[in-house]
């Protein structure tokens, strides 16, 4: 099977990660794609994180029963902070048989010179773009390893989406409502 990593701090999940990774299920050679829930980035802060536990909850809600997404939490059992390169050698252990793709925004392709070993990730691992607004993914996009994919561009933020919440702004409509009413019932992002 092959899979993409839609690797995300989901903080939260928002109808905008929903749509590329739908699109990237529909609309690419991928047979699913798996919504990778990082418990640490190591490119950011790591006090603005809801609980891990919190955010897994918010991505299995979002996905809901769409078959070809998964939630996944297969970074929370691995040393922190979380490297890719680290859990793809642990997705290869548990499914040999699969194939990997990366998938990430333009942006970050623009930074990936920055990511652990990404020689080795880029060597061994397609990676899928979806563009981003104001960026065409720098030195890396014409490499052979990497495919632009014409999803949908969006510009919807996670903390576009926190800050909304804090300034009691109603974002009813840019979440799964099963997200929504997860974040409106543990009452989270308000102060």
């Amino acid at each position: 099977m092959k899979i993409g990593l839609f690797f995300g701090s989901f903080n939260p999940i928002h109808n905008g990660h929903l749509v590329i990774a739908s699109y990237m299920a529909e609309f690419s050679d991928l047979n699913q794609v798996w919504l990778v829930v990082s418990p640490h980035n190591p490119l950011k802060v790591a006090g603005s994180l809801l609980q891990d536990h919190h955010r897994f909850e918010m991505v299995r809600l979002g996905i809901g029963d769409y078959r070809k997404l998964k939630a996944s939490k297969i970074e929370f059992s691995l040393p922190k902070p979380s490297y890719t390169i680290h859990t793809l050698a642990h997705l290869y252990e548990q499914y040999p048989n699969d194939l990997f793709v990366l998938i990430m925004g333009s942006d970050n392709l623009a930074t990936f010179k920055k990511w652990k070993n990404w020689e080795q990730i880029l060597e061994n691992h397609e990676i899928y773009i979806y563009p981003r607004p104001g960026n065409d993914g720098g030195e890396l996009k014409d490499h052979p390893k990497v495919k632009l994919i014409d999803a949908p561009l969006m510009e919807l933020s996670s903390t576009f989406i926190r800050n909304a919440i804090k300034a009691k702004k109603d974002v009813r409509f840019m979440l799964p409502e099963s997200v929504y009413n997860y974040l409106d019932e543990m009452n989270f992002y308000k102060s």
